[in-house]
Order: C-alpha cells, then sequence, then structure tokens
C-alpha cells in the first residue's frame, strides 16, 4: 500500500514515515501543498495523510482540487486544527478521518489498518474477481496467473475504476518503462481480461465505472 504524507514539521514527519515504513507501507514524504499535488498528477496512491497549515496550497484546498478532479484516494487529516467548523470543513470536503495534533503515533497507525482494511474487500469488475489481501485474480471463477507488470497493471486499474491513471503512474509499475513496452502491456491486459480500457490521449488509460 502506497501513501502520500503532507506534513512540513520535519521532526513528525520523519516519525510519520518512519512509523509506516516499519508498518511495511510505501510512503512519499512532501512538505508543501504544491508538491503533494504534483505527486498525486504522478503516482496512484492507496491513501492520503495531509497537514492542513502547509505551505502553497493548504491541505483543504488540496483535498478540494483533488476532490474536483474526480480523485477519490481515502484521506485522513492529521491537523492542530482541532475546532469543529476546521473538524466539519474537512469532512465536507471529503475527508475520510480527521486526527487531532497531538496524536499516539499508534492511532494513526491503527485509523490507517482500519482504513486499508476496508480496501482489503474482494472487487468485482466485469468477468474478474481480485482479492487484494492475497494478490488472487480469477475470471468466471477460476484462477488466473499474471505475470510481474500484469499484476500490478490489474492491481492499479481495478482499485481505480473511473479514474484517470496518468502514464508515469504506470511506468512507475515498469522495469524498462516506454510508451512501446507500456501500450503492449495494456493489450495484453486487455486481452486477459476483456476489459475496455480507454486511451485518454496525452494523459493516459482509464476503465469506467459500470
Amino acid at each position: 500500500m502506497r501513501i502520500l504524507l503532507l506534513e512540513d514539521d520535519f521532526i513528525l514527519g520523519e516519525s510519520i514515515e518512519e512509523m509506516l515504513q516499519e508498518a511495511h507501507y510505501k510512503v512519499d514524504w512532501v512538505r508543501s501543498g504544491d508538491d503533494a499535488a504534483q505527486h498525486s498528477f504522478d503516482h496512484s496512491y492507496d491513501l492520503y495523510l495531509f497537514d492542513v497549515n502547509v505551505p502553497d496550497i493548504n491541505g483543504f484546498e488540496l483535498l478540494e482540487q483533488l476532490r474536483d478532479a474526480d480523485d477519490s484516494t481515502p484521506t485522513i487529516f492529521i491537523s492542530a486544527l482541532s475546532d469543529i467548523s476546521s473538524i466539519t470543513k474537512g469532512f465536507s470536503l471529503g475527508a475520510d478521518d480527521y486526527l487531532k495534533k497531538p496524536f499516539f503515533p499508534e492511532e494513526l497507525l491503527v485509523r490507517i489498518e482500519a482504513k486499508f482494511a476496508k480496501v482489503n474487500r474482494t472487487i468485482h469488475y466485469g468477468a474478474i474477481t481480485y482479492n487484494p489481501k492475497t494478490n488472487d485474480v480469477t475470471k468466471d471463477g477460476s484462477l488466473i496467473t499474471l505475470g510481474d507488470v500484469q499484476l500490478p497493471l490489474l492491481r492499479l486499474f481495478i482499485t481505480n475504476i473511473g479514474r484517470t491513471l496518468t502514464k508515469e503512474s504506470l511506468f512507475d509499475l515498469m522495469e524498462h518503462p516506454s510508451d512501446t513496452a507500456l501500450r503492449v502491456a495494456i493489450n495484453k491486459l486487455k486481452q486477459t481480461t476483456t476489459w475496455d480500457i480507454l486511451n485518454v490521449r496525452g494523459i493516459g488509460y482509464r476503465i469506467e465505472t459500470r
């Protein structure tokens, strides 16, 4: 699971990053809203972890922009803003949780694991069923085996249904990325899954919500 952490406090950010890495999460830690926005465009994440009062775009404005762009990635705010109006605003913008500073790191970890427990439910799309806990993929009820590129691609698409995935985020899954290699990989995935994977010209690929 990959997490984007937006936190401008160096000590706290470093502590959270280390804790999450020890729990076997992959973490990209940035210190400004602009950097977080760029990372969210370049990569696909399973969870956003945002502070509010950060340089450039604040956490509230950032989440509002992401939701306006149809980015539904689960989001937890961690903030010293503990008044009810701030908490209400965070949830109204589409946050899934709001943790007030100061907090015990273990509490944050519990909330993240609870969020991923919901994410880890079996997903169905067309003839394909994917189990995030075991990485098992079945087609029409029969277990199928996918390669080192196909399986991560399938997982990325099926957990981002209705969202356009940038070429850069797909390149992250390839050992030797190129436009040609990506087209070949997408075509193989189409053949395996019978999914209609749409090419969004100049941006990337997507599968539509059914």
